[in-house]
């Protein structure tokens, strides 16, 4: 039983009060956390609403019309700008980049009104402008001749060429630009049915559904291949991102799905693999016999995988400076201080690329230079947690928590020089997708989003390594069905371009 306060001796009232002081403290330092989460999610969650629909106070609201001598003002106001930008068209454009030369020409002469008969024509003055004729449909007509010996039996025909579609009527190029529409530009397939109506062309809803499906069991085929060579890269940067996809056993519902996407930084290979959840199963297909380096974020999935024998983990510091980053209105001199570390890890990266050093030489200045801050970052980190009152549970010490968690993770990238600081290259591959997600909305079924992957990964790598998608694709459909399986990898877009 604690004795009455008037009988402690002076020395337990002093650790008395310093207990409360330190209670109270604690207290007030969880409520200052509380009240930071609390503003936190409500900017995530109203922020965006009311910024966009508050209107200013001072702002009138717009008429329904506009009186005369305003009407009158303006006009002249009209007048004046319009001569005014008529006379800065005839001035020359200082440093306008010139227009590609690749482009076909159209040239147009124009000679003076006047009489020119007994005139010379001492020189010439040459304008470029860029124009644009819409995409043309056309009839690509077949007409096979048939043969009959005179003297025998039979008839010989001339050969068809290899169709896409057996028996049916869209070619290589229509068929590459749908997909290219739909997957890369992200232009849905209702939409691409009224440029169709415009063109006065009556094509049914359900017979383009069935174009680009026919059209992604094709690139399947090499998808396939794509799939069985992504697992024997040693190297692999990997990341996950969700998409609804409808599903028939929830009435009314969509399903979430996942689009996990792997990425070799070595020589640029992409593959985006669908499943339907998210996790440690869903990433073994894809990862299952892997052997080699992974990069990823926290994901617990990832950390499983990674402590299996042959793998080497690396992490994020990407993500980890998302969470100080975080953490800046919470405690923002802790913060500012880790940012400050890992932005001097990026400083050694970035002289890395200026002075694009061999993988060898990027390691011997890693190092150098990053792991003496390395080993300062951690063993300020380290001290801060002993020795300073930081909640766990704050955002500081969350951030704290996620580093030194994942720090042998997070140092691995120092025992190579091909690998990577960060995630960031496999999430430019996912960016795409995020852009079509609010196009679309969902994907029409499983089956869908799976043959969706294929087309997916060819056009990221297309973007990777600097490859027309369009002209890339056309020429895949033309000869996907007639190649030497052999040589099918001969149509991946970095194989494609040698080509060229």
């Amino acid at each position: 039983m604690q004795k009455p306060v008037e009988n402690l001796t002076k020395d337990e009232l002093l650790a008395l009060l310093d207990k409360e002081t330190k209670r109270r403290a604690k207290a007030e330092k969880e409520n200052t956390d509380l009240k930071f989460q609390l503003a936190y999610y409500k900017r995530l969650a109203f922020g965006q609403k009311r910024e966009r629909f508050e209107r200013d106070k001072n702002q009138m609201s717009l008429p329904f019309e506009m009186e005369p001598q305003k009407a009158e003002k303006q006009e002249a106001e009209l007048k004046e700008k319009l001569s005014d930008q008529r006379r800065k068209r005839t001035s020359a454009h200082k440093g306008r980049v010139a227009l590609p030369e690749h482009l076909p020409v159209e040239e147009i002469e124009i000679f003076p009104e006047e009489d020119i008969t007994d005139m010379v024509c001492i020189g010439k003055e040459v304008t470029d402008e860029l124009e644009y004729e819409p995409a043309k449909y056309y009839i690509k007509r077949y007409i096979r001749y048939k043969y009959a010996p005179k003297n025998k039996e039979g008839v010989i025909i001339g050969e068809l060429p290899e169709r896409v579609i057996e028996k049916g009527i869209p070619g290589a190029g229509l068929l590459a630009s749908i997909l290219v529409d739909k997957y890369q530009d992200h232009l849905p397939l209702y939409r691409q049915l009224q440029r169709f109506k415009r063109a006065e062309i009556p094509i049914a809803s359900s017979t383009l559904e069935g174009w680009t499906r026919q059209s992604l069991k094709i690139i399947d085929i090499l998808y396939q291949h794509l799939l069985e060579d992504i697992r024997s890269k040693g190297y692999l940067q990997s990341d996950e991102t969700p998409i609804k996809v409808m599903d028939p056993a929830k009435k009314g519902k969509t399903h979430q799905g996942y689009y996990w996407v792997h990425h070799c930084p070595i020589d640029g290979t992409i593959l985006f693999d669908y499943q339907p959840g998210r996790s440690r199963e869903a990433a073994n297909h894809v990862l299952a016999g892997f052997k080699g380096y992974l990069q990823s974020d926290g994901y617990a999935a990832y950390d499983k995988i990674g402590k299996r024998e042959g793998v080497t983990h690396l992490n994020c510091w990407a993500h980890a400076r998302r969470e100080f980053d975080k953490a800046k209105d919470n405690d923002r001199v802790r913060a500012e201080k880790a940012l400050t570390f890992i932005q001097k890890l990026y400083g050694v990266e970035a002289e890395a690329r200026e002075h694009n050093l061999s993988p060898e030489q990027r390691k011997a200045l890693r190092l150098e230079k990053a792991l003496p801050v390395i080993n300062e970052f951690g063993k300020w980190m380290f001290d801060q947690m002993k020795h300073q009152l930081i909640l766990p549970k704050s955002p500081i010490g969350k951030a704290f928590r996620y580093s030194m968690d994942r720090w042998d993770q997070l140092s691995a990238y120092l025992k190579d020089g091909t690998l990577e600081i960060d995630n960031n290259l496999v999430e430019n591959a996912i960016r795409p997708l995020a852009l079509g997600r609010k196009n679309y909305l969902f994907a029409g079924s499983h089956k869908a989003a799976e043959r969706a992957a294929g087309i997916y990964s060819f056009f990221a790598i297309c973007k990777k390594h600097e490859v027309n998608p369009y002209e890339w694709l056309k020429y895949t459909l033309e000869n996907i069905m007639s190649i030497n399986h052999k040589d099918i990898r001969n149509l991946y877009p970095q194989n494609y371009k040698k080509l060229q």
